[in-house]
């Protein structure tokens, strides 16, 4: 069945790898791998229907907070997932951006990411944000902070500041604004991922675990999305 009006820009908190972990009896590492296997064909399932932008919530900054165990452990599958999955990803036109702070980042995952961004740069398919590092607050901050400096250089006066300039230094620059965001896991609530681009989206809460979410499960997220009336504040 084809979906009659597709998001734009999807977003998704893709929650529940540990808890899936622990009902299989399996360490939390094993869990986040699974949690890769989902998200590749996610990531497939978007590039093939035409999705224009897909943003995944990886890895936040309160997420450090986390044993270090589990924090090398998702680091080294990051590292794995672009040298693994780059050459289908470029080959499928998929253009990589990272969202969030390379430079926090441990070296090679920093080269992994710098290195997926720049091989995919000049793709014209499905746009993929990859959130690693990544807090809405902490993003609201730096494009504060780069506002202010373009101020001090006089590019622009505090009262010539407009919503484009504020969306022109966030991480997204010249994306669509996030139509739909997807939470796995039963939580309900959006963890500080993409508050300003979110402002009018949908909302989906699933039940399932992130290592559990099918293709199909997917696909009836997005129909249910095409039925519903987005008014952004009108009648």
């Amino acid at each position: 069945m084809q979906i009659a009006h597709l998001p734009r820009h999807v977003a998704v908190i893709m929650d529940g790898n540990g808890r899936w972990a622990k009902q299989h009896a399996v360490s939390v590492a094993m869990g986040h791998r699974q949690g890769v296997e989902t998200l590749r064909e996610i990531i497939r399932f978007s590039s093939d229907i035409g999705i224009q932008v897909l943003s995944l919530y990886a890895f936040s900054t309160e997420n450090w907070q986390r044993p270090a165990l589990e924090v090398r452990a998702l680091m080294q599958l990051i590292v794995e997932f672009f040298h693994k999955e780059i050459d289908e990803l470029h080959a499928n036109r998929v253009r990589i951006r990272i969202l969030g702070g390379k430079e926090g980042l441990p070296h090679d995952a920093r080269e992994a990411v710098l290195m997926a961004e720049n091989r995919t740069r000049d793709n014209t398919g499905l746009q993929l944000n990859i959130a690693i590092n990544y807090g809405a607050r902490d993003e609201l901050l730096r494009a504060v902070k780069t506002l202010m400096g373009r101020m001090e250089e006089g590019a622009v006066s505090a009262s010539a500041v407009t919503l484009k300039d504020i969306e022109s230094a966030l991480y997204t620059a010249g994306q669509p604004e996030v139509d739909l965001v997807i939470r796995t896991s039963g939580e309900q609530r959006l963890s500080n991922f993409l508050l300003y681009q979110s402002a009018y989206a949908e909302l989906c809460f699933i039940q399932k675990l992130w290592p559990d979410f099918t293709v199909e499960d997917y696909r009836q997220v997005l129909r249910d999305f095409s039925g519903r009336q987005r008014r952004f504040g009108g009648r």
